[in-house]
């Protein structure tokens, strides 16, 4: 745990109990603070008051007797509309943060030479922050992975000088960290997503600035025009910026070319790594997080073999276009975490002759955007509640079935893929990448994933992809 020592003696609400809530209101008591705590959910309530954390509702209270409202990041600040702890410290003047905030500001306060990174982007943060994370331990270094992948921030291990924090931020948890400096502040890139909790893009856009704002050093993707603004607007006063682009070469920072990574040296240019063969890291997408994971940690020292190394031995993350099984010449792979249409293009860029599953509960624009990839894919098997949306979208224009579940679409597309591949020599995946939520049939993405996990490795025709076959 990270104690909040900066909040000694000062009274703190917080909102929101679930798992980061809880070690926030931890993390708070043993530095010191005063907390009061409060959620709308009575089982939540009753787990805090377990971990002996004081449970009050303080609405009706004098608020102002607070120093701050530190508020959980499902929690909404402003859009579709304040939640009612916000509207009383609002009105109290008191100030709303997050637990990533506290975590900066409390680095600040007492270990300040401890290196952060902090990651951020619409697609890849989770990736990126587990490659840099997996490049600096591998080098041996002290190194600390959280906030929004993995445990929550103030459940790391307490700072120190010379130990490493690899934060991925959403942009809720941005939104609740005014004044937020890492050493090495990451945006990725930027795509229509969370307009109903920022109200537009470019709202959208506005918060995660914030996070290269305030960086010591910031690596910025260029591959979109918002991202590329931002870029801009740092350099022109003057402050260190990387860029990254899988577009073009860059004269301060690292691009990708053909799957190549190219950092500039001087006048000439390294190839840092060739990420043709790599298992886990194909596509342009991953390109893109290698690049920005390349130029982040050899800006925090790390020598060329070193990068290169951690590249090579890098295992992937479960759930993200994840080898999971062969059979033959097909290999299957849980893209699970593609619950939109943006997601699932990163895969369907990735592979050819794919026998596609995808469905669940649709979210807007469904798979209208991904007609451009429908020519790659032999055979789709939509499940959940978008199927039958999604053949009006793909009839015509490649082969499909509604199968409606999860368990089905396995056995079929591997049996369909089988006897292709047997017939013509060639290759093929069987590619779960949803390009929807899971909620119709499963609890989350990462329920869904570890179900066809558990289909895929119980067949008797699959062996583990580590396995040869």
């Amino acid at each position: 745990m990270i104690p909040i020592t900066s909040m000694k003696g000062k009274r703190v609400a917080v909102f929101g109990l679930g798992g980061s809530g809880l070690v926030t209101a931890e993390a708070l008591v043993a530095g010191g603070a005063e907390v009061i705590a409060w959620d709308d959910n009575e089982a939540a309530r009753a787990a805090a008051e377990a971990r002996e954390i004081q449970v009050t509702d303080w609405r009706g209270t004098e608020f102002g007797a607070y120093s701050a409202l530190v508020l959980a990041p499902g929690v909404p600040l402003t859009h579709p509309e304040p939640h009612w702890s916000v509207k009383i410290a609002r009105e109290a003047g008191v100030e709303i943060i997050g637990d990533i905030c506290l975590f900066a500001r409390e680095r600040k306060f007492r270990m300040p030479s401890a290196p952060f990174v902090a990651i951020t982007g619409t697609n890849g943060k989770s990736t990126t922050t587990a490659l840099i994370h997996h490049i600096l331990k591998s080098a041996g270094k002290d190194v600390e992975i959280g906030g929004n992948f993995g445990p929550a921030v103030l459940g790391l291990k307490d700072l120190a000088p010379d130990r490493f924090y690899v934060i991925e931020c959403s942009s809720f948890q941005i939104d609740l960290s005014p004044g937020i400096d890492p050493t090495v502040g990451i945006q990725l890139n930027l795509t229509e997503d969370h307009i109903d909790r920022h109200g537009t893009i470019e709202g959208y856009a506005a918060v995660k600035e914030k996070l290269v704002e305030g960086a010591k050093v910031a690596v910025v993707g260029i591959d979109d025009a918002l991202s590329t603004a931002m870029a801009t607007r740092r350099e022109s006063k003057g402050l260190e910026t990387l860029r990254i682009s899988t577009r073009g070469s860059v004269a301060q920072g690292v691009w990708a070319v053909s799957g190549r990574i190219i950092e500039p040296m001087g006048l000439s240019q390294t190839v840092v790594y060739d990420l043709h063969g790599h298992p886990i890291l194909k596509g342009v997408h991953n390109a893109q997080n290698v690049a920005a994971a390349v130029a982040a940690t050899r800006r925090l020292g790390l020598g060329l073999e070193q990068v290169r190394t951690g590249i090579e031995t890098f295992p992937g993350l479960a759930h993200r276009m994840e080898p999971i099984g062969r059979s033959g010449s097909v290999i299957l792979v849980n893209d699970s975490k593609a619950t939109n249409a943006d997601a699932a293009a990163k895969a369907l860029a990735s592979y050819d002759n794919i026998y596609w599953i995808a469905g669940g509960k649709p979210k807007s624009g469904g798979i209208g955007p991904l007609s451009g990839f429908f020519p790659k894919i032999a055979k789709a098997y939509l499940i959940g509640v978008a199927a039958e949306d999604f053949a009006a979208t793909i009839d015509g224009a490649a082969p499909h079935a509604v199968v409606e579940t999860l368990d089905r679409a396995v056995v079929e597309a591997l049996t369909d893929a089988l006897a292709a591949t047997e017939a013509t020599g060639g290759e093929a995946v069987v590619l779960l990448s949803p390009a929807c939520a899971s909620y119709d049939q499963f609890k989350n993405f990462e329920v869904r994933g570890d179900h066809f996990r558990e289909l895929v490795l119980t067949d008797p025709r699959v062996k583990p992809f580590q396995e040869k076959a």
